[in-house]
C-alpha cells in the first residue's frame, strides 16, 4: 500500500470514529431531553393522563426522581386528620394504592395483645388468619420474649385500608400510621384520594420532606 493510500485510510478511520462519537453524544443528549420533557409533561398533565405518561415511561424510577428533585410539592396524608375511612385503598389511581401502613418501631409497645394486629374479640392470641384484622396478612408478628412481640409491615401486601391503624389509634399508642409511599405515587396534579377524603387529610408538602408524623406518637415518644 502506498503512503498516500495509508494516509487516506487513517483519515477515513479517524472520520468514522469522530462520527461515531458524535452519534453517541447526540443520543445521550436526546435521552436527557426526553426525560426532562416527560418530567415537565408529568407535572402539567391531568391526573388520568399523568398515570398514562408515567406507566409509559421507559425509566419510571429515574423520571420520578427527576420530577421530585425539581423542588415541587408532593401529596401526603396528615395522620392527625386521618379517620381511617378505607378510601385510600379504593380511590388511588394505581391498582395497588400508593398509601401504605407505616410502622414506627421506636414507638411500638411490643404488645402481646396488639389492637392493630388482632380482630376485636379474637378468642386466641395466635397468628391464625381468622384472628388478624389485616385482610391481606400484611402484618408480621414475631415473638421476642415474654410478654413482648415484634410487629412489622410487609408493604407489598398492604392495600392501605387503615384497619390496623384504626385499632392502634383507638387502643394503642399510634405507632401505626398511613402514609403515601413516594416510590409508588405518581404525584397526580389532582390526587383522587384527596378529592374523596372525607376529613381533608391529604395535602401537598415539600418534596424534600415528603413524610408526616403523627403528633400523638411524637408526644408519647418524647
Amino acid at each position: 500500500m502506498s503512503e498516500l493510500q495509508t494516509t487516506g485510510a487513517m483519515q477515513s478511520r479517524r472520520e468514522f470514529l469522530r462520527t461515531l462519537l458524535r452519534g453517541v453524544l447526540l443520543a445521550g443528549l436526546a435521552g436527557m431531553g426526553a426525560r426532562a420533557l416527560l418530567g415537565r409533561r408529568c407535572q402539567s398533565a391531568t391526573s388520568s393522563d399523568r398515570v398514562k405518561l408515567c406507566k409509559g415511561c421507559p425509566d419510571l424510577a429515574s423520571c420520578s426522581s427527576a420530577v421530585l428533585s425539581a423542588g415541587h410539592k408532593v401529596w401526603q396524608l396528615d395522620p392527625a386528620k386521618c379517620t381511617q375511612c378505607g378510601r385510600c385503598a379504593t380511590q388511588c389511581v394505581l391498582q395497588a394504592s400508593a398509601v401504605k401502613c407505616v410502622h414506627r418501631p421506636k414507638q411500638c409497645g411490643y404488645c402481646r395483645l396488639c389492637f392493630g394486629f388482632f380482630q376485636p374479640g379474637a378468642t386466641t392470641l395466635t397468628s391464625a388468619a381468622e384472628n388478624q384484622i389485616c385482610p391481606t396478612g400484611a402484618i408480621r408478628r414475631k415473638f421476642i420474649e415474654e410478654p413482648y412481640y415484634e410487629y412489622t409491615i410487609d408493604e407489598s401486601l398492604c392495600i392501605g385500608c387503615g384497619r390496623c391503624v384504626k385499632g392502634c389509634s383507638a387502643f394503642g399508642n399510634s405507632s401505626l400510621v398511613l402514609q403515601v409511599r413516594h416510590d409508588r405515587c405518581v404525584n397526580c396534579n389532582e390526587c383522587s384520594i384527596a378529592r374523596n377524603c372525607p376529613s381533608d387529610a391529604f395535602r401537598q408538602v415539600q418534596a424534600t420532606a415528603p413524610y408526616l408524623l403523627n403528633p400523638r406518637s411524637e408526644r408519647t415518644a418524647s
